[in-house]
């Protein structure tokens, strides 16, 4: 892939000087448990919903499965000691529920919490800061047949009893938290579009489990107060801000409602414990609001977080959908066949719509670093909350030539991201930390192995044996010197 897919330009909202970044700025990479640990099966470690679903013909690109993923279960320290050649000063992981209940609740397996020690203890060797994830999605297959998971209310109990056993084992080390991992996406995904476990379409029953994953989020923070009075903790959200394509009137209200729809639905809950006006009278008159008794009304209120977490990978224009305009069916690209991706919306509401004026991946995700600086100030504006940045990256076709891999587009995704950081921090944003999904290559829920994310790669693929060795990038040298010069040297 060229460079040519991000034009360079220069900033918009012109300061004379920026800011520059914190001194204690939290430098970091992601990951998820599913994506790069594999094990699936050992020491212990029960089945979650993905164990089951990547087994349904059809669901993943080429069958692919997180079986082995990119072994880091057993290759843990060879990452770290990577992470720690680059100076990272944060990593943030997720634990994988069933490695600690394999049945989601019961009997507490040691060896899973014996994995996760291991892996805080090297981080914290190599001074990187553990950012530990309660939940990225796996939950345990038991809990999924025992009550339908995230559709019951019983789930409240077991998230709640698990996320104690977690800070009372980690709460020691470990001083910032993400409780729940773009929430939006998994009971969207899930229950909406079917592309996710349960892979259900059921917009009365997505709006009642998306309450019920609420009131886990709220619990979860209420618990952490007692057990981590010295730690932060907070959702993660991925934020796509809304664009009105034209300055028509109906185009400026379609993104009103996408905004109010597809982000306050989920950010006034966590930041105020109050659904948005307008959305509730409409899922109202529509028989779709969930059911919220009294007691979830002070339970949510009594939730707020220490930060909001934001995965930002583009934002989303629309414009006026008719009562007979499209819907959510509309087709994903997840072949990685740029143009594939088709418009969707909420009859009545809005309907997404191309911006002729960025450049897309050939996931057909729009690349628009000013877009994270307005989704910055919108947040800091409304919440008053700093941010974390959870997520941020490119996910491209990597080659290997001579031995190395030349990501320069990566690079530029990165630099401009990072620099639009800066220049929400001048406008007065508080940002904790930034970091970049991911550090090595790892299994795509949907894409397999073809997309890649890592400032390390990781040769894995979905056909043949591949030894998962560990080869830097250059984006992995370029990100080091932007480390150690504290985002000076961009």
């Amino acid at each position: 892939m060229s460079t040519s897919i991000i034009k360079k330009g220069g900033i918009a909202l012109i300061h004379e000087k920026l800011k520059a970044f914190p001194k204690e700025f939290l430098w970091g990479a992601a990951s998820s448990a599913y994506q790069v640990e594999g094990a699936w099966n050992e020491d212990g470690k029960g089945l979650s919903i993905w164990d089951k679903f990547v087994r349904i013909p059809g669901k993943t690109f080429k069958g692919t499965t997180g079986d082995v993923a990119v072994d880091h279960y057993h290759r843990y320290k060879e990452d770290i000691a990577l992470m720690a050649e680059m100076g990272l000063k944060a990593y943030r992981f997720s634990v994988a529920w069933t490695r600690i209940f394999p049945n989601g609740h019961g009997e507490v397996n040691q060896k899973g919490l014996d994995f996760y020690n291991r892996l805080i203890d090297e981080l914290l060797k190599h001074n990187i800061e553990p950012i530990l994830t309660i939940y990225h999605w796996d939950l345990p297959q038991a809990l999924q047949d025992e009550y339908g998971g995230w559709e019951s209310r019983k789930i409240v109990e077991d998230f709640k009893n698990y996320c104690v056993t977690l800070f009372k084992e980690f709460g020691d080390r470990v001083k910032y938290w993400v409780t729940l991992n773009e929430q939006n996406i998994f009971t969207r995904f899930g229950y909406q579009t079917a592309m996710h476990p349960p892979g259900l379409k059921d917009n009365r029953l997505f709006y009642q489990v998306n309450h019920h994953a609420n009131l886990a989020n709220a619990i979860a923070i209420q618990e952490f107060r007692k057990y981590v009075p010295d730690g932060k903790i907070g959702p993660s959200f991925a934020y796509s801000p809304a664009y009105a394509a034209t300055s028509k009137p109906e185009d400026v209200l379609a993104a009103e409602n996408a905004e109010e729809f597809a982000s306050h639905w989920w950010l006034d809950v966590y930041a105020w414990g109050t659904y948005p006006k307008v959305a509730w009278e409409y899922l109202e008159r529509q028989g779709m609001a969930p059911k919220v008794l009294e007691s979830d009304v002070t339970l949510l209120k009594e939730g707020k977080p220490d930060f909001l977490g934001i995965n930002y990978y583009q934002t989303t224009t629309f414009e006026k959908n008719p009562l007979d305009g499209v819907t959510m069916e509309g087709r994903f690209n997840n072949t990685g066949k740029r143009g594939t991706m088709e418009d969707t919306g909420i009859p009545g509401l809005f309907k997404t719509v191309a911006n002729e004026y960025l450049e897309k991946t050939n996931w057909d995700w729009n690349i628009d670093p000013t877009g994270l600086r307005i989704a910055l100030r919108r947040i800091a504006d409304r919440y008053h909350l700093p941010v974390l940045i959870t997520e941020n990256g490119l996910g491209e076709y990597d080659k290997v030539e001579n031995g190395t891999i030349n990501d320069d587009y990566r690079i530029e995704y990165i630099r401009t991201h990072i620099k639009a950081v800066q220049e929400a921090i001048t406008d007065g944003v508080e940002v904790l930390g930034y970091c970049v999904w991911s550090f090595t290559d790892l299994l795509s829920w949907l894409n397999g192995f073809q997309k890649r994310y890592g400032l390390v790669y990781v040769n894995q693929h979905e056909e043949g044996e591949h030894d998962l060795r560990r080869i830097k990038k250059k984006s992995f040298y370029w990100y080091k010197r932007v480390i150690e010069s504290n985002g000076e040297d961009l």
